[in-house]
């Protein structure tokens, strides 16, 4: 390996920023490597019309990040660990994933809207909680999961779908084409945007993505010298959670549109996993909580898979 890093990447604002932080850490190291970004447009990103759900399989935010690593044109892909699908790709090796950030959903209203809830008490009729928002309010999202699990609490709400980056999403919320959107805590996070944050959607409301919150570094699987580096960036903790819930999601064979969340929690040596599946119209819900050893977390992921199914989950999927 030469001294220099080259680290594939999604040309969006927050895929930029996930790169670069990831950069940073790698230059913060003793060895202290040169790097340099290699953009690549994925068909995710060539195509920010139609419904996610519409491509198909996996892969349509990493399969041509992935692509750049196996063709040495770079030597890691940083990749939101929630796209990544479970099946390993021949050839490359998840060979860190970095501490965690904040996992949850979260709702934002219109900015005038926002701003009168950040002031008003609850009485004054300002949207402060899901329940507050008025009948047939028009949600943005095109998250199955997210659709599924609100449907749930609220059959009455309109889910509509919503693409773009975050400020052309953001742009269509201000300008009055939905009443609220959601968006992921850690992504808002990361841009700076938390100020637009009117509530988090923390569970039961919400349970997040598998994955959520967390990066993904693939490497390619023979090259020792870029995996020794990036492990040095690796979390323990956070490689426990996502390895839970990923198991989940493997044992399943349900791509990361399906409408599943989960929410894994270490403390010590024991993790403790709860997972639900829902119908695409939240009528019909089935969750389940496993616990155990820490070191054990891919086979409570698959515990809870196996009793998802015995309940019924096949049938929506």
């Amino acid at each position: 390996m030469s001294n220099t890093i080259r680290i594939a990447t999604r040309a969006s604002a927050l895929a930029l920023w996930q790169a670069n932080h990831v950069a940073a850490r790698l230059r913060q190291l003793p060895e202290a490597p040169s790097v340099e970004l290699v953009e690549v447009v994925t068909s995710g990103d060539q195509n920010q019309t139609d419904a996610l759900r519409q491509f198909g399989g996996t892969g349509v935010f990493t399969r041509e990040v992935q692509r750049a690593v196996l063709d040495h044109r770079a030597d890691l892909a940083v990749h939101s660990l929630k796209d990544l699908q479970t099946d390993p790709t021949a050839g490359l090796i998840l060979a860190a994933v970095p501490e965690r950030a904040p996992r949850f959903d979260a709702l934002l209203l219109p900015q005038p809207d926002a701003e009168i809830a950040r002031t008003a008490d609850r009485a004054s009729g300002a949207v402060r909680w899901l329940t507050d928002l008025p009948q047939g309010a028009r949600i943005g999202t095109g998250s199955p999961r997210r659709q599924a699990q609100l449907l749930h609490q609220r059959p009455d709400l309109q889910l509509l779908e919503i693409r773009g980056n975050v400020d052309t999403r953001l742009k269509k919320l201000d300008e009055g084409q939905y009443d609220a959107i959601i968006l992921a805590e850690a992504g808002l996070r990361r841009l700076g945007l938390q100020g637009r944050i009117s509530f988090l959607l923390e569970p039961p409301i919400l349970l997040p993505a598998v994955g959520q919150g967390a990066l993904g570094l693939e490497s390619r699987a023979d090259d020792e010298a870029t995996i020794n580096l990036v492990r040095k960036l690796e979390d323990p903790q956070t490689r426990s959670e996502v390895t839970a819930e990923r198991s989940v999601l493997h044992a399943l064979r349900a791509g990361c549109h399906a409408p599943l969340g989960t929410m894994t929690r270490v403390d010590g040596p024991f993790l403790e996993i709860t997972a639900v599946i829902l119908s695409p119209d939240g009528q019909q819900r089935i969750e389940t909580t496993v616990s155990g050893e820490v070191e054990s977390a891919a086979r409570l992921g698959e515990i809870a898979a196996q009793r998802l199914c015995r309940w019924g989950a096949d049938k929506l999927l």
